[in-house]
């Protein structure tokens, strides 16, 4: 017999007992649905076997982890169901493109017609084998072997992923003759894929998943339209270039030619930003060029990029950060927790914000404001500012897109621009990178080298972030004149060789570390880049150094 620990009680099982037997034995108090146990400091599926004795905890789909194993297991059933209703002779690809509205967009390819009809048979078999309860099973086998099967099965990015493996052996799972490979934990059956919801949404689908929230039933689906032609505008361009997953990066950084995809991003990008500033002046009465976007997206980086486009177009920039209208610190509004809640629009003195832009725009002579971070107090230092008629304000801030936030200013002179590292470059087929993984890589360089806050400090404060953005930033994102994407697709190569060593950093015995863990496996994908070709005015520079703006 071996003895768990389980919320302070102990208790005896048969050694060889299932995780998914302990969970039902003595998780019922758990309230939302068990998806992984935590034991000791080690993640294990519910399919695991217990053989050594232990503190437990029970991980649900309330939790991030336990959330995108739900989310995981999902697209393995909506794959097969896909192959069960349309044939697997007749489906080319199945490819999850990207997350939009607490869901993924996945086209389907192959001699099919996505309608309506389609999609309700899916749905239809997705229920089918959702109530059958059908076991995943997990296999442990060789990697040539499983490059075998994903060829054979038509995965070309996924076989090709493998080339760069360094261990001789892979897990891969199986459904019912159908295997697939996942990056990261799953559930033991379909019998737990009973909470979702299919949308039929341009040329693809989206399978909705529960929010956090609410974790036994799907989230309305909230169509994105400009974030969606954005994100499917980045993976054509994507594909253009033939980087459409980790193999295809590292493909190019074998043969050498990476350093011309890197050219040719950021020309790219650059040709983006000369087209923002033309759609600037063609408007012609613009003064407030409003940006905002969530945490290390590159917004400083963006708005010196955009200056220099502006001043090409005959315009005088003026940089205004909203942060130095934040009311003084005894004024900051808290959290539930007693903390300060520095994402909350009531940090920003508005009366303050309206008042000088309102005398700004009439041609008043304002002294601006400075926030002293350090005191907690907003100062002034003799810096007035005057506008003419060749000068425009960039005005930079998380809430730069909530109206909100000017009431008194003239939507008419406003051009809106919203900023995202919208990663579009797949692990393979079934596989994403994410977005918010993406950025959070991108902080923590950032944080270690110009902030002195470790991985361990960024990771835990990166749920903070992470909810400041969900009620600040992304609801207001559709209402953006334009959308910026300024995720790079060689940029976690380079950002790889700055981010193991932080994570490496973490201690095992925190809090911290199984997020650390999972980093650093998907790290692993990558083969690396040296830093050395990055051009010096690339946003990637705000976070490994070396830009040329003050950043």
């Amino acid at each position: 017999m071996i003895k768990l620990v389980i919320e302070g009680t102990d208790y005896l099982v048969e050694e060889g007992t299932t995780y998914l037997d302990v969970a039902r034995r003595f998780g019922k108090n758990s309230g939302d649905e068990i998806m992984l146990c935590l034991h000791g400091n080690r993640l294990r599926e519910l399919s695991h076997r217990v053989f050594e004795g232990g503190e437990i905890r029970f991980i649900t789909a309330a939790e991030n982890c336990g959330s995108q194993t739900y989310k995981r297991t999902a697209v393995m059933v909506f794959i097969k169901s896909v192959l069960d209703v349309v044939g697997r002779e007749n489906v080319k690809e199945t490819f999850v493109d990207f997350s939009i509205s607490k869901g993924y967009y996945i086209e389907i390819k192959g001699e099919l017609t996505l309608d309506d009809e389609l999609v309700t048979k899916i749905d239809e078999r997705m229920h089918e084998i959702a109530e059958a309860d059908i076991q995943i099973n997990k296999r442990t086998i060789d990697v040539s072997d499983a490059m075998d099967i994903f060829r054979a099965q038509g995965m070309d990015c996924k076989e090709r992923l493998f080339r760069y493996r360094m261990s001789s052996r892979v897990n891969v799972y199986e459904l019912d003759g159908y295997y697939d490979y996942f990056y990261g934990y799953m559930l033991p059956s379909t019998g737990y894929v009973k909470y979702y919801s299919l949308h039929r949404y341009g040329n693809g689908v989206v399978l909705q998943f529960p929010d956090g929230a609410q974790t036994r039933m799907p989230a309305e689906f909230m169509p994105q339209h400009k974030v969606t032609r954005k994100l499917l505008e980045t993976a054509r361009w994507n594909e253009a270039q033939n980087v459409r997953c980790v193999a295809d990066l590292n493909d190019r950084i074998v043969d050498k030619s990476v350093n011309d995809l890197i050219l040719i991003q950021e020309a790219h990008q650059n040709q983006e930003l000369a087209n923002i500033a033309s759609m600037i002046k063609d408007r012609g009465n613009i003064k407030f060029i409003m940006i905002a976007g969530p945490s290390s997206s590159g917004k400083t980086s963006f708005s010196h990029r955009l200056s220099i486009h502006l001043r090409a177009n005959g315009y005088i920039p003026h940089p205004i950060g909203v942060d130095d209208y934040f009311v003084d610190r005894e004024h900051t509004p808290r959290d539930e927790n007693g903390e300060y809640n520095f994402e909350d629009i009531e940090c920003i003195d508005r009366k303050c914000f309206n008042n000088d832009m309102s005398r700004l725009l009439s041609g008043e002579k304002v002294e601006m404001p400075h926030f002293d971070f350090a005191t907690g107090q907003r100062v002034y230092r003799g810096d007035y500012l005057q506008l003419g008629e060749e000068d425009i304000l960039i005005i930079e801030g998380i809430h730069c897109l909530n109206p909100a936030l000017y009431p008194e200013l003239p939507q008419e002179r406003m051009f809106k621009i919203y900023i995202s590292a919208l990663t579009q470059l797949n692990v393979d087929e079934h596989n994403r990178v994410s977005t918010t993984d993406g950025r959070l890589i991108r902080r923590m360089a950032r944080d270690a080298a110009k902030r002195s806050i470790s991985a361990t400090e960024t990771i835990q404060r990166w749920a903070s972030v992470r909810r400041g953005e969900e009620n600040n930033i992304f609801p207001f994102q559709e209402t953006a004149d334009v959308i910026f994407n300024s995720a790079l697709c060689y940029e976690l190569p380079v950002l790889k060789t700055y981010a193991q060593p932080l994570l490496f950093s973490v201690p095992a015995d925190s809090k911290e570390y199984l997020e650390a863990k999972r980093l650093l496996k998907f790290l692993d994908y990558f083969l690396t880049i040296p830093a050395d070709n990055i051009p010096r005015d690339s946003i990637l520079r705000e976070f490994i150094g070396g830009s040329i703006f003050p950043v």
